[in-house]
């Protein structure tokens, strides 16, 4: 079944964004980050790290038409090499190891890449004098709270590996605008999906290609997390937004500041597990085995995104049903036998 998406609604400013430099280009946001990039016109280069477990389809149709650099996070030479090169002027910065299990079994490879890769980019982004970084940070950052949905001035307070380290790449970031006067910009997103995310430990995912092979969704709660989904699509752009708001050296008033995004319409697990069911039409429905939150993870969380939306106009424009909808489809198009 063939997949029709629909033109996303936000211009981007060439004389801002000529030359970007995407890190985690790879991956679920960054490979629609990377297209929309190029749709408009920008120069992209992509980092990519050889030997990583990347998706074939990430950049499908697109990595002949970008500059790939070939190296890790965190090295220094080779990005200050890249940026200054490319003459980069946005950049980014979405590499990360982004799963909480991974985090709980292995804190200090994930410390080491989403911490100490965050400041090896921000530190050749001042090296370069690039005009606009943004750095992905999370909703995870800011830990659990009583009061929902949280909102940016919200204190972080993670407790576990995946959130720390979000937090403290967050704390990085920030410091480069307030000590050095690096324009940067961070954002704690609500939980992305869409089509091309093929890491299976994450609920959506793996929850559509089960469905539309007929298998029973495994729950390894007892379906009553709530959580916030974004589509892709409107997380890209968010991103723009953001970075259109970073303006020339900052002086677009975001600089140094955290912005969130999300639907604001936090949804359980269970239920999103259910709709994915009956949009796949296969008669399946979920197989719910846990108990309660599993261990290493917050029961509810969802994001005000307020801010973003005063400032620049941002709102979600994909409900969870459609977007849903559209990632059955792309799956089903896309997805390798198995």
């Amino acid at each position: 079944m063939g997949c029709l998406w629909r033109p996303t609604p936000v211009w981007i400013n060439a004389r801002l964004m000529r030359s970007v430099f995407v890190t985690g280009a790879y991956g679920l946001l960054g490979g629609w980050l990377v297209k929309r990039l190029l749709a408009e016109g920008a120069t992209v280069t992509v980092l990519k790290r050889d030997g990583g477990a990347v998706s074939a389809l990430a950049l499908e149709g697109t990595e002949a038409r970008v500059n790939v650099v070939h190296g890790d996070v965190c090295d220094p030479p080779l990005l200050e090499r890249a940026l200054s090169e490319y003459e980069i002027d946005t950049v980014f910065h979405l590499a990360a190891q982004a799963i909480v299990g991974v985090a709980n079994r292995s804190p200090t490879s994930t410390f080491e890449t989403n911490i100490r890769g965050t400041w090896t980019v921000l530190e050749a982004c001042r090296v370069a004098e690039v005009k606009r970084t943004i750095v992905a940070s999370s909703d995870k950052a800011y830990g659990s709270h009583d009061e929902l949905p949280y909102r940016e001035p919200f204190a972080l307070q993670p407790r576990f590996p995946y959130d720390v380290s979000k937090a403290a790449a967050d704390l990085v970031a920030r410091s480069y605008w307030h000590t050095f006067g690096l324009p940067v910009a961070v954002t704690r997103f609500a939980n992305l999906y869409g089509g091309g995310d093929f890491n299976l430990s994450r609920l959506v995912p793996e929850t559509v290609l089960a469905a539309i092979e007929g298998r029973r969704p495994v729950i390894r709660s007892d379906g009553t997390p709530e959580r916030d989904f974004l589509y892709v699509e409107d997380a890209v752009e968010a991103y723009l937004a953001i970075a259109e708001l970073l303006g020339d050296d900052g002086e677009g008033g975001a600089a140094g500041e955290a912005f969130n995004a999300g639907s604001g319409q936090p949804c359980s697990v269970l239920k999103v597990v259910e709709l994915t069911c009956a949009l796949a039409g296969t008669g399946v429905t979920p197989d719910v085995r846990g108990a309660g939150t599993p261990a290493g993870e917050i029961s509810r969380q969802w994001v005000d995104a307020a801010k973003l939306r005063e400032l620049t106009g941002w709102a979600p424009r994909v409900e969870l049903e459609e977007g849903l909808r559209r990632t059955i489809a792309w799956y089903r198009e896309h997805a390798p036998a198995r």
